[in-house]
């Protein structure tokens, strides 16, 4: 429900729809895989626990739980008859080979904000009133109504934290939160209150189902009515199910198969939506009927932030495991949802740059954990493709969005000059830019012994911020011509960057390293004494993404910024070489890398033995599995390895592994660079392509190959198997479980295989991007299956 109107924070949060339209969120299908035995969460714990960071985790099929397929294939679907009308359908099958007893408890309940002790706050109700219905009452939402299809026992507790349980403390009420757990497991009648009424329920339904049939519960959720609640079931669910069908067919092409595993993309991340509320000032200071927070809170992180206020429905990587927004995740989810709904991606992107989330410095909050950390400025090549993305789709680009997005990261761009350029010399020191242990030493702290590291990463995610609010600058220059003045801003800094990160400056260092033909990071030591840190990674790489093809068109365009272009061409004209290449009909590309460079860079890239995988583009070239790179200072070694799998290093909390495996997000920027690179340089630039075992190709070409080779990540491959499922005996071979495709956070350099968290679905659903934009011939027979490795 939506916040009473005077809430603050209403912009962010009044509904799209105000006449209800049939879309592509009026039907949602969720799965589940229950066991029928005791859920093994010691032997999970010990297994776990006993390995070792070179051990593959110990997974729940590890342990046997599915053995003879005993297990409850739990659907829940949920189709729309109107905004506040909502049907359930909860469809359990047995798998297993004998009768089973499951019991089904749809929970309803209350969020609680009443026992926070704050005076704003009235405390709902839910309350028995017929054996087929309860009445949920909200003194701001008023009163809907949870009927149910069958015979159901009703649950009743409060939505109140168990204190004796957890604290050795008082109950402030009898009947607390997992009371319901208590009366179902153990039978403790007392529990649950006998009167039918709090704050949380549950409808509880014992069903025997015999070996593979099927078990139905219907409910239904609505403003009261007074209609019959299920005459209109099946025909809504058909009608919602048809549409459903028709809209995603309409948006995503290439095949069948491909269709399916973008919609389920696409589907998981419409899952990932979450209401998120944190006040930072409320933490601070702790709730009024709570104890007090420690004194060292008030020195503890988010300190400087007091200002924030979220109190959203925002986009989460993952709402299990990281449930809670990362700017630079969900500036990627934005891209992919504009697919299905450019009016949330919109709102999202707006939703960080608003004053009560973008700090007063300029600073985008990175996440949860600690908002002063630094994540890569995507936002502007965010907001940019979600209005490209709506344009193709309606015919018409929103420039009222795009204007207040560039106005906001206007204030953002400035905080990046002001903070993040420590010498004032055009090179960015950006922290570990959302790359966790991809180098020698944790970027997100200080370096040991006061060394700087002038960072290739920070330095290009910059370049191309310029570039893209050049763009974005471009796109509003058509209908005002006072955006040509910041188009030519954007160009003067971005031409500043690119000098340098290339040029050779009186001390003879630049990023560039010409005998590797590679970018590396440059490490200043005390005393004055300077040198590469060479690693090959995909900090080397990220130069590709700041690329920029402007036509002539563009250019005449905008007569005063081609004005202030030619007077850089007539007195800066080495300036202007560091930043990009001309074309014979006026034509410009802006680029950190010129042609020359782009040949070499790709060399290494397309190398199977360094970065190229079957799969995709690997975050750390192979060649460090047999030659790790040391670094040894002040009496200490540090060591980066090739890692193409789980972390083994503990920086970062060894959560997070940029040391070989295939990230998604990288991945599909150095596409996008492939075809800006492409459609300036024209299919008579061509590079070498070993694994495709053909003649050269142009970029175009080894984009779309790169882009196969993720998408085959998750299609069906010669013995039937989709690679990002590993070694899952399961997800394999299963047809219960084969076609139900998992979205892992990353992917194993050498096999695909799915790591990190399963359920992320996040930034790897740019996928559904790609296949949207592949056709069904390019999908279906890959290159890379003659691929040497």
């Amino acid at each position: 429900p939506v916040p009473p109107a005077d809430s603050p924070r209403i912009e962010a949060l009044t509904l799209r729809r105000r006449n209800f339209q049939p879309s592509f969120d009026a039907i949602l299908d969720w799965r589940y895989k229950y066991p029928q035995g005791e859920f093994p969460y010691a032997r999970l714990v010990a297994e776990n626990a006993a390995r070792g960071k070179h051990d593959p985790e110990f997974e729940l099929e590890d342990t046997g739980i599915f053995t003879e397929d005993r297990y409850f294939d739990v659907a829940v679907l949920y189709a729309k008859a109107g905004p506040e009308d909502l049907l359930i359908r909860i469809m359990a099958t047995n798998r297993g080979p004998d009768p089973a007893e499951l019991h089904l408890l749809p929970h309803l309940w209350y969020r609680n904000t009443w026992s926070w002790g704050r005076a704003d706050r009235s405390p709902p109700r839910l309350r028995f009133a017929a054996p087929d219905r309860i009445l949920a009452e909200h003194p701001a939402y008023g009163t809907y109504e949870l009927l149910v299809d069958g015979d159901v026992d009703w649950l009743f507790c409060e939505n109140e934290t168990n204190a004796a349980r957890l604290f050795g403390a008082r109950n402030a009420v009898a009947h607390v939160k997992d009371g319901i757990g208590d009366r179902v497991v153990y039978g403790a009648t007392a529990a649950v209150n006998p009167e039918g009424v709090g704050s949380k329920c549950a409808a509880w339904q014992r069903v025997v189902i015999p070996p593979g049939e099927t078990a139905e519960l219907r409910l239904r959720l609505r403003k009261e009515g007074s209609a019959p609640p299920f005459a209109d079931f099946e025909e809504v669910f058909g009608l919602r199910k048809r549409e459903a069908d028709e809209f995603y067919d309409s948006i995503l092409g290439g095949s069948a198969e491909g269709r399916a595993v973008g919609r389920q993309a696409l589907s998981g991340m419409l899952w990932t939506k979450q209401f998120y509320h944190y006040v930072v000032d409320h933490w601070l200071e702790g709730d009024p009927a709570s104890p007090p927070p420690p004194e060292r809170r008030r020195d503890g992180r988010n300190r400087h932030w007091a200002h924030m206020w979220n109190e959203d429905i925002i986009s989460m990587p993952d709402k299990w495991e990281y449930p809670w927004y990362a700017a630079w995740d969900l500036a990627f989810h934005c891209v992919t949802l504009a697919l299905a709904d450019p009016d949330f991606a919109k709102e999202q992107l707006l939703l960080l740059l608003r004053e009560w989330y973008l700090h007063p410095n300029g600073q985008l909050p990175a996440y949860e954990w600690a908002f002063s950390d630094v994540n890569p400025p995507v936002h502007a090549w965010a907001a940019l493709r979600v209005y490209e993305i709506e344009e193709r789709r309606t015919g018409r680009g929103d420039r009222g969005f795009l204007e207040r997005v560039f106005h906001k990261l206007l204030l953002n761009f400035t905080w990046w000059v002001n903070r993040k350029d420590a010498e004032g010399n055009n090179i960015f020191e950006g922290g570990f830019l959302g790359l966790d242990n991809i180098g020698v030493f944790d970027r997100s702290a200080g370096l040991p012994g006061n060394f700087r590291l002038e960072q290739s990463d920070g330095s290009s995610w910059m370049a191309m911020y310029c570039l893209h609010m050049l763009r974005i600058a471009r796109e509003l220059a058509r209908d005002n011509p006072a955006y040509e003045d910041v188009a030519s801003k954007f160009f003067e800094h971005f031409v500043h960057i690119a000098e340098a990160v290339n040029d050779v400056g009186a001390d003879g260092t630049t990023l560039w390293n010409d005998e590797d033909g590679f970018y590396y990071d440059l490490l200043h030591v005390p005393g004055g004494a300077k040198g590469h840190v060479q690693v090959r990674s995909m900090v080397g790489l990220i130069p590709l993404f700041a690329s920029l093809a402007l036509d002539e068109a563009d250019i005449r365009g905008m007569p005063a910024f081609a004005a202030r272009l030619q007077w850089f061409l007539d007195n800066r004209p080495a300036l202007v070489d560091n930043a990009g290449t001309s074309g014979p009909g006026g034509e410009r590309l802006l680029s950190l890398v010129n042609p020359d460079r782009l040949r070499r860079i790709l060399s290494v890239m397309l190398d199977e033995s360094e970065f190229l995988s079957p799969f995709g583009i690997r975050s750390l070239s192979r060649v460090h599995a047999e030659r790790p790179y040391i670094l040894r200072v002040g009496g200490q070694e540090y060591r980066v390895a090739y890692d193409p799998g789980e972390s083994t290093t503990g920086m970062f909390g060894g959560n997070s592994n940029w040391r070989g495996p295939i990230w998604f997000p990288v991945n599909f920027l150095l596409i996008e660079a492939l075809r800006e690179f492409g459609a300036f340089l024209g299919d008579g630039f061509k590079v070498p392509f070993p694994a495709a075992g053909g003649p050269d190709l142009a970029l175009p070409a080894i984009a779309d190959e790169l882009a196969r080779r993720l998408c085959a990540l998750f299609l069906p491959g010669p013995d039937g198997a989709r690679p990002a499922h590993g070694t899952s005996r399961l997800f394999r071979r299963d047809p219960h479980w084969r076609n139900h495709v998992l979205f892992y956070e990353y992917f194993h350099g050498d096999t695909g295989a799915g790591l990190g968290a399963s359920h992320q679905t996040g930034w790897t659903g740019l996928v559904a991007n790609l296949f949207s934009a592949l056709d069904d011939a390019a999908v279906a027979s890959p290159p890379y299956a003659e691929s040497r490795l």
